[in-house]
């Protein structure tokens, strides 16, 4: 398959800081390596420095999305299969614009379903996947070229075990789809069922049990180990078309054996395999 790996290497506004060094730790980590060894194509492009020189989270986020929006749709236009490598789950915005993307596969520890009304933290983050189904930003979500919110009823919400009240509240109100890995079969399968054609597939790596594997600073118990992640992720692509991945949210600062890049590799290397046999 031909591949574009695509850096975007931001986290809350700041280049290359916190987990915005994760895609390129991916990368030096062995990725490219790893996804070329299996008979892949593989290209890399990073969006570089995006957005205003004060680094504002939330004008940089969206000018991130922009750039990888871009990227992707080139991508795309010349037949290469885009994979995202960010630090921030707001990336993914961008991803579903660029990819025209009607449905989403959404793993992650946190909910991400937070709005400017009930955000305990203000954490732009805390907000990318009610962003991404139009419940929030909209104005900036839709100045994203190609962006169309995507329909709650078409979104999977795999292993969020950290919520806060409002998105637990939020989520008795929604036709979001939610499971764990293992499990995810019954999920996925109504997704196909609502007529999912595009699906995009975003990996925060924090949904791992931080026992089996901790990517980042923040830590909830419970969650699956790489093995069950990338059982379940393939068991998902076998069922619906998955037309992008995003891969967030590694902060090597955290990773002090680096143990993290192989196991990305191993998971984006069967992922792909699944999506090519499909």
């Amino acid at each position: 398959m031909k591949i574009s790996i695509i850096l975007a290497s931001y986290d809350s506004g700041h280049y290359h800081g916190g987990m915005g060094q994760g895609p390129d730790a991916l990368i030096s980590g062995g990725l490219v390596d790893a996804l070329t060894m299996a008979g892949h194509d593989v290209a890399v492009e990073d969006i570089g420095r995006v957005g205003d020189d004060q680094e504002r989270e939330i004008a940089t986020g969206f000018a991130v999305c922009n750039a990888v929006a871009a990227e992707v749709r080139f991508a795309r236009d010349s037949g290469r299969f885009p994979i995202v490598l960010s630090g921030n789950c707001l990336t993914s915005a961008g991803a579903v614009a660029g990819e025209g993307a009607d449905a989403i596969i959404w793993a992650d520890q946190h909910g991400d379903l937070n709005t400017p009304e009930t955000s305990v933290y203000g954490f732009l983050d805390g907000m990318a996947l009610a962003t991404v189904l139009g419940l929030c930003w909209r104005p900036m979500a839709a100045a994203i070229p190609g962006f169309q919110p995507i329909d709650p009823s078409r979104c999977v919400l795999v292993n969020a075990r950290d919520l806060d009240p409002a998105e637990k509240q939020l989520l008795e109100t929604l036709p979001i789809l939610r499971t764990e890995c293992p499990g995810v079969a019954q999920a996925t399968e109504r997704l196909k069922v609502a007529g999912a054609k595009r699906v995009h597939m975003h990996l925060d790596l924090d949904v791992h049990d931080p026992e089996e594997l901790q990517a980042n600073r923040y830590v909830s118990s419970g969650g699956p180990n790489p093995e069950q992640l990338r059982d379940a992720a393939c068991a998902m692509a076998l069922t619906v078309p998955v037309v992008g991945i995003t891969v967030s949210a590694y902060d090597p600062a955290f990773d002090a054996q680096a143990d993290v890049p192989p196991l990305v590799g191993q998971l984006l290397n069967d992922l792909i395999a699944t999506i090519e046999g499909r």
